[in-house]
């Protein structure tokens, strides 16, 4: 079988691949172009479980492990990888952090409706002057009462307009640095919550990144998830298994670009062959193919990895790395194997290219990735 998957993870594969293609795929055009929310991809996966994958079934998930929960986000991406990012986004740490780190209540209140999609799970942790430097965040918090008063701004966030719940990072005193960051449970509904402005992107125009404004929003003391002081230590335990969702969201950009390629290249014609003859061509569909399955390996490493209760974190970068380096470097190359084709949207590459590229830059660019891996490598 291949990448030895289980019967029940091939099961997996094959039904969302099913969805992937006839259901999804076939709006990725229209949703690009007109840069609307994929609300009807995401009640389509919440009715068949896909919001919940590796949610526990007493939480109204599918009680599935990591590595399907991965399988799925590639196919997604396969297909629409605005999708797929929202899905990634949603469950890896916009569902999880409630999971691992939320009171009983706080699970029973919000992860059936995330699991379900009837809710949409939002990260809000980017701030201007905090990117790669995440404990430098300037929303502030403070208790008065039973409610946190929050005020700033945070930015870049996937799904803002259209999320119903914010894992939100707040500092009750930035002179603690990280020691004073703290989480939050954010509704929609929050007085003193709203959305700013949408970004005008590359690509992933599905996904509708926003900024998020708290003007004395008012959040009940009993949305602290965790402790005080503990929300750097929640926002980076998550990384390296959001990581993984990057990777296979790159994995499934690059799958499509290359099968678009392969089968261009059989059916052009020039001098009188195809110019999948020329090797020139066979060359660079070689090396596309060689990349998306090294890519595919990683990805799946990290993946069991995890689901064996492994340290993963070195592999973890390294298959996000990696993965979203093939993206661009496959995408790139099928736009030049279809030519002036590949260059207009008639062919479905040229989105694939502008998607790839921020696949290396969210959750941690692909520079931090490699500080990661040396770091870890140098102490072992």
């Amino acid at each position: 079988m291949p990448y030895m998957l289980t019967e029940e993870q091939q099961m997996m594969r094959d039904m969302v691949k099913k969805l992937a293609q006839n259901e999804i795929a076939p709006r990725a055009a229209e949703i690009d172009r007109t840069h609307r929310f994929p609300i009807e991809n995401i009640k389509k996966m919440g009715e068949l479980g896909l919001m919940g994958v590796p949610i526990p079934e007493e939480y109204g998930g599918a009680g599935c492990d990591f590595l399907s929960y991965i399988i799925t986000v590639e196919e997604i991406s396969r297909a629409c990888a605005s999708t797929g990012v929202i899905l990634a986004v949603h469950t890896s740490v916009g569902t999880f952090p409630i999971l691992y780190f939320g009171t009983e209540e706080q699970k029973q209140k919000y992860i059936p409706k995330l699991a379900s999609g009837k809710y949409v799970g939002a990260f809000a942790l980017t701030e201007s002057n905090a990117g790669s430097d995440a404990a430098n965040i300037s929303t502030t918090a403070r208790l008065v009462g039973d409610h946190y008063i929050v005020n700033g701004n945070k930015i870049f966030t996937t799904s803002g307009s259209d999320a119903s719940v914010y894992v939100t990072f707040v500092t009750l005193d930035k002179r603690l640095g990280h020691n004073g960051v703290t989480c939050l449970l954010i509704d929609k509904n929050t007085p003193g919550f709203s959305v700013g402005k949408t970004e005008e992107k590359m690509g992933l125009h599905g996904d509708v990144t926003t900024e998020l404004i708290f003007d004395n929003a008012m959040v009940p003391k009993e949305n602290l998830l965790g402790r005080e002081g503990e929300g750097f230590k929640i926002a980076m335990s998550l990384l390296d298994g959001g990581r993984i969702g990057i990777g296979a969201q790159g994995l499934g950009i690059a799958q499509a670009a290359f099968d678009v390629a392969k089968q261009y290249a059989k059916e052009r014609v020039q001098f009188g062959q195809s110019i999948a003859s020329f090797q020139a061509i066979q060359f660079m569909l070689a090396d596309m193919a060689t990349r998306i399955d090294c890519a595919r390996l990683l990805v799946y490493r990290a993946a069991r990895m995890r689901d064996m209760g492994l340290p993963y974190s070195k592999e973890a970068s390294m298959a996000k790395m990696y993965a979203t380096d093939t993206a661009m470097e496959v995408t790139t190359n099928a736009v030049q194997i279809l030519g002036g084709y590949g260059y207009c949207r008639e062919y479905p590459v040229e989105r694939y290219m502008r998607d790839a590229k921020i696949t290396q830059i969210y959750e941690g660019t692909n520079q931090i990735q490699r500080i990661v891996i040396a770091k870890q490598l140098l102490n072992e």
